[in-house]
């Protein structure tokens, strides 16, 4: 049998590295060898890992809607708390995720403060962001540790799911911005970023929300 560290796997961007039948105690080992200053991404579920490595364009779509988010949440006065591509994971669960972006924002007040999570103890994100690129997002991971709204950007559309019964439904608004197309204008504003330039169409999306508030 043949052993290898993991820091001889080279995973170039826009590819993905599968691994099965991995337990979580695996799964733990995997993570510290990885370390937190890298840039590759891991979901975890039913004893299966991926490891990807995001393309230049997943890190563009990332921001951009990641923006978005928050100029929404400023310019309707709603509090949140941003936790980026934080790890969440719970073993009871035998779940893990990195998110692209994920937001606090109906429990934002018990996330004040915090620089550790224990997902036992502390609730999931409302709000993830995912961007799909090379691979599809492993739907069965958020499911397993309750994210309630999730967003799937992929060839230019965005997709909304809401968690019902333990499972996503794809749903044609978001319950948190219920009041806004959501999905029509981040299509727009992420495809006027690509002519125009980023800064440009933020500052337009600024002026569509207020406009539409």
């Amino acid at each position: 049998m043949v052993t290898l560290q993991l820091r001889q796997l080279n995973v170039p961007p826009g590819q993905r590295i599968v691994l099965t039948d991995v337990n979580w105690s695996k799964f733990e080992e995997i993570l510290q060898e990885l370390g937190d200053k890298r840039r590759n991404r891991v979901a975890y579920a039913q004893n299966q890992l991926e490891i990807r490595m995001p393309l230049p364009e997943h890190e563009f779509d990332k921001e951009i809607i990641g923006d978005m988010v928050k100029i929404l949440l400023e310019e309707l006065e709603i509090e949140r708390e941003c936790y980026g591509s934080t790890t969440f994971k719970r073993r009871d669960m035998a779940a893990g995720i990195e998110p692209d972006n994920c937001f606090y924002i109906q429990n934002y007040r018990s996330m004040i403060g915090k620089r550790r999570l224990d997902l036992t103890v502390d609730p999931p994100p409302d709000l993830a962001i995912e961007i799909d690129v090379t691979s599809k997002t492993q739907l069965s991971a958020y499911e397993a540790l309750g994210v309630t709204e999730l967003w799937q950007f992929s060839q230019g559309s965005l997709k909304i799911n809401v968690l019902q019964a333990g499972e996503y439904v794809e749903s044609s608004f978001s319950p948190t911005f219920p009041n806004f197309p959501i999905i029509e204008g981040v299509s727009q504003f992420v495809q006027m970023s690509l002519t125009e330039g980023s800064s440009a169409a933020l500052r337009a999306f600024r002026k569509w929300v207020r406009s539409q508030a």
